[in-house]
């Protein structure tokens, strides 16, 4: 093999899910595929095209445009740009060229192919164990089916949608936003019972949604909304999977709970938010979970119904929220909120080290400390600078929080 080609090899592993393809295998898909360059302002892909195919940026840089007009600059070799640009299909956005930029272009069905027949990794004595390489293959084939869009992705809840599309614009009124929420009855007592919690509670009770607005504000309102919405899309007919969806649904309970005591003591980070991306940030399980459904052997072995779930979700995750339109900062946590060594590029906290931190700190409360990387190595810890945390003082800073701990849970537990 040449140095060319191991440097072509290389810089394909960047990229996901081809780094869990062989070296044999990437030449085959590099021989295939088509590179392709284009010109600044030249449009690469239209909003709602379907042509079984995934773009790869290899370097220059891109802008996404979707249908309310938000606009996201993709550089090449950046984190962002380590998965297909626009690979859900129909396309959710226009994609234009900013810089002169150069793709990999490779069809789906061929990647698919691909993957169904990685091998799993060998054992140090270069054995490989059969059921394990059996259920690694289901795994695959699982994967490429997630990949190329036969798996539905769900939808953002009716009343989060509404309340969110009303609260981006500049001219709604609190009359309107109370008008939407009150549309669903269960939602709306949602929110009163949050004005009146410890964590909003005023001077007197809240009897109606529009003063509930008020107090709460647009913002708070919408991430609220969104936060107690979420509940329905963790949601099974089989009984099975609803188990493992109320476990996922209660450790991100957890987990949004911690993060939003955590952003109370860090400036610039609004707890709200830090609640929702907690919240949201094993919501890429729900899909793996639900077309596990069609698969009785991924549904047979609990084991690797996890093993797939660990596998998939921070790629489905953020395509989830990616459809539902959140900023990059949610999709940046539902990415990578699961990996203790990630390390965010940008300087002040972000909602990502929120939600690794508030993993490593539920998982130490329930004791489930098996694997668990020590507090200093953890790249987010270290950039949560302002709380000064340490081990001791985490554990203490959520001691003393226990009381709004408990009041948060009650508020997500809430039917």
């Amino acid at each position: 093999m040449s140095a060319r080609e191991n440097l072509a090899l290389s810089r394909l592993r960047e990229f996901q899910p081809l780094n869990r393809l062989t070296d044999d295998q990437l030449v085959i898909l590099v021989n295939r595929a088509e590179r392709r360059v284009y010109r600044p302002g030249q449009k690469i892909l239209e909003r709602g095209g379907r042509d079984g195919m995934d773009f790869y940026l290899l370097d220059g840089s891109v802008e996404l445009s979707s249908a309310d007009g938000r606009r996201t600059i993709l550089e090449g070799g950046t984190e962002k740009a380590a998965t297909a640009v626009a690979r859900l299909q129909p396309r959710m956005f226009d994609v234009t060229a900013v810089r002169p930029c150069q793709f990999l272009i490779i069809e789906q069905a061929l990647l698919n192919q691909l993957l169904r027949s990685a091998p799993l990794a060998q054992t140090d004595q270069g054995e490989v164990d059969a059921d394990a390489d059996e259920a690694h293959r289901l795994m695959m084939g699982f994967y490429a089916e997630l990949r190329s869009n036969q798996v539905s992705l769900p939808s953002m809840p009716d009343v989060a949608w509404k309340v969110r599309r009303l609260a981006d614009r500049e001219d709604s009124t609190a009359e309107q936003i109370s008008q939407a929420i009150t549309a669903d009855p269960a939602m709306a007592a949602k929110i009163i019972r949050s004005c009146n919690s410890a964590l909003y509670r005023g001077f007197s009770d809240i009897r109606n949604v529009r003063d509930g607005v008020v107090r709460l504000g647009v913002k708070t309102t919408r991430q609220l909304v969104t936060v107690f919405a979420m509940r329905e899309v963790f949601r099974s007919r089989h009984p099975e999977l609803q188990k493992a969806m109320d476990r996922i649904w209660q450790e991100s309970r957890n987990v949004g709970a911690l993060a939003y005591v955590l952003a109370e003591t860090t400036s610039g980070i609004e707890p709200e938010e830090a609640l929702l991306a907690g919240l949201l940030h094993g919501i890429g399980a729900v899909p793996v979970l639900v077309q596990a459904e069609h698969h009785p052997a991924l549904l047979a072995s609990p084991r690797q119904l996890e093993k797939a779930i660990a596998d998939l979700q921070a790629d489905i995750g953020a395509a989830i929220l990616e459809k539902w339109h959140f900023p990059d900062t949610f999709v940046e946590a539902a990415r990578h909120g699961d990996d203790w060594f990630y390390e965010c590029r940008a300087e002040t906290p972000q909602l990502v080290d929120l939600v690794i931190v508030s993993r490593l700190h539920s998982r130490v409360s329930s004791s489930r400390n098996e694997g668990l990387p020590e507090f200093a190595q953890v790249p987010a810890y270290r950039r949560l600078g302002e709380l000064e945390l340490t081990a001791s003082r985490s554990l203490k800073l959520l001691a003393a929080a226990r009381e709004r701990l408990d009041e948060l849970k009650q508020l997500l537990a809430a039917r």
